[in-house]
């Protein structure tokens, strides 16, 4: 992988870390604000935030493996 390649896919994790950071916000606002009301969409928001960080996870680990080959070329 080309170092610009590398650098566009530090950028998507980058965007999705965020992403996932907002995903989890809202279920910790869900539970802190609205937990008596609004209990039951709790697992849609859990599985919501859960799929961020698996995407940001998967990406992320792509990127290193990028990283370390680079380094190892």
């Amino acid at each position: 992988m080309k170092a610009e390649e590398i650098g566009e896919l530090e950028i998507l994790v980058n965007k999705l870390k965020f992403k996932a950071g907002q995903k989890a916000s809202d279920l910790h606002d869900l539970i802190e604000d609205r937990l008596m009301t609004d209990f039951e969409d709790i697992p849609s928001y859990a599985k919501t935030a859960y799929e961020a960080c698996r995407e940001w996870s998967t990406k992320n680990n792509e990127l290193q493996a990028a990283k370390q080959k680079q380094v190892n070329s």
